[in-house]
């Protein structure tokens, strides 16, 4: 894997040891002299990236391929003399991992604020897991990664967290009215907020495949007013209040140690397997599958995997940069974006709550610290 021998051609290949690593460069100290005939060789799960000079020249899928620099074997050492022996022809390549990474948590580091229809201004705490992977390897590293040696999910999972419990927020007050009406409403909160998230991951070059919200917790006082409530809910209705009393009383007797416990213990042991086997079937059906096509996100139409350009529309697919006014993918010199003319280097700017005075993240609709709706 070394690229910094005077007289050999390089042969470059990487293996994650961690399963953490994101984009791994060769060689890791910094720039090398890769000499014209390199090999690089890079696996199924993998893209490489040439930087010749200080710029990105190619994305490199899976298989075997020639690299081509100005660095020529003891010549290069030759006429670099003047630099003391240090062919000025750099020449790196990053490694970009395109799996999936799986079981990311996320979470509210402090409560984010929820005006709650019912019981008023409450705090929330959330948290939940998501999977990311991959998906423009040059965009990815352009825009995070830089000159860093190894980029891992260490470095980029606080700042995925942050962007998270953002949009969360915005989410759970556009579509929450009261948390009494929480329960049953995971998966589609979970839905919701994954898809609202793909903008903000696309931008990155990563691709959200999965994300899950496994717990929203109000404090202590507003979850006894929750559990009262549904306590004054289920004795109104007399038929609920029967049944209640006919688990608890089942719960009861399956706790003892008589022959009325031991039969319903037996009961319950003859249930067991049908119970995991149909956890197993429900769990086993679903698995996640890589995508199959690949579609221009400018026009829709179906491409190729290794295409540059769209066929159709022209859309270019190997993205440098993405503008951050209309998400277009732009050339590698751009200043403008050429289809809404807004500057590259203008990025948007955080969003201030009129109420509170709080920065909140772009595109934030509202404040993460009192709940305000913003704009």
């Amino acid at each position: 894997m070394g690229a910094n021998n005077s007289v050999f051609l390089e042969v470059i290949e990487w293996f994650d040891e961690t399963g953490k690593e994101l984009v791994h460069r060769v060689p890791e100290t910094g720039s090398g002299e890769i000499k014209f005939g390199a090999q690089l060789i890079v696996r199924e799960s993998q893209a490489g990236v040439l930087f010749y000079k200080g710029k990105a020249l190619d994305a490199f899928g899976p298989g075997r391929h020639t690299l081509k620099t100005g660095n020529i074997p003891i010549l290069t050492k030759v006429l670099s003399v003047p630099w003391a022996m240090n062919s000025p022809l750099r020449a790196e390549v990053y490694m970009a991992n395109m799996k999936i990474f799986p079981n990311l948590k996320w979470g509210t580091m402090d409560p984010v604020a929820f005006k709650d229809s019912e019981l008023g201004l409450i705090r929330l705490r959330a948290h939940g897991v998501f999977n990311i992977r991959i998906v423009q390897p040059l965009l990815f590293i352009n825009s995070l990664v830089g000159t860093m040696g190894v980029y891992s999910t260490e470095e980029i999972g606080e700042y995925l967290k942050t962007v998270i419990v953002s949009r969360f927020n915005d989410h759970l007050g556009e579509n929450l009215d009261s948390l009494l009406n929480l329960p049953g409403r995971y998966d589609e909160l979970s839905k919701g907020l994954k898809e609202r998230l793909q903008a903000d991951f696309g931008h990155l070059g990563i691709g959200l495949s999965e994300l899950y919200i496994t717990s929203i917790t109000p404090p202590p006082d507003v979850q006894q007013a929750i559990d009262d409530q549904s306590r004054i809910n289920v004795i109104q209705d007399l038929d609920k209040l029967v049944k209640m009393k006919a688990a608890m009383a089942i719960e009861k007797a399956s706790e003892s140690t008589g022959d009325a416990g031991s039969g319903l213990g037996m009961g319950l042991g003859f249930m067991m397997p049908g119970m995991f086997a149909e956890a197993f079937k429900t769990r086993n059906g679903s698995s996640p599958s890589m995508p199959q096509e690949i579609k221009c996100p400018d026009c829709g139409n179906s491409i190729s995997k290794e295409s540059r350009f769209c066929p159709l529309c022209g859309h270019q697919q190997l993205v440098f940069n993405q503008c951050a006014g209309c998400g277009k993918n732009l050339p590698t010199m751009a200043c403008f974006c050429p289809k809404c003319g807004h500057p590259v280097d203008q990025r948007p700017k955080p969003i201030a709550c009129s109420q509170c005075g709080t920065e909140n993240i772009p595109g934030a609709s509202h404040c993460n610290q009192c709940g305000e709706k913003l704009g």
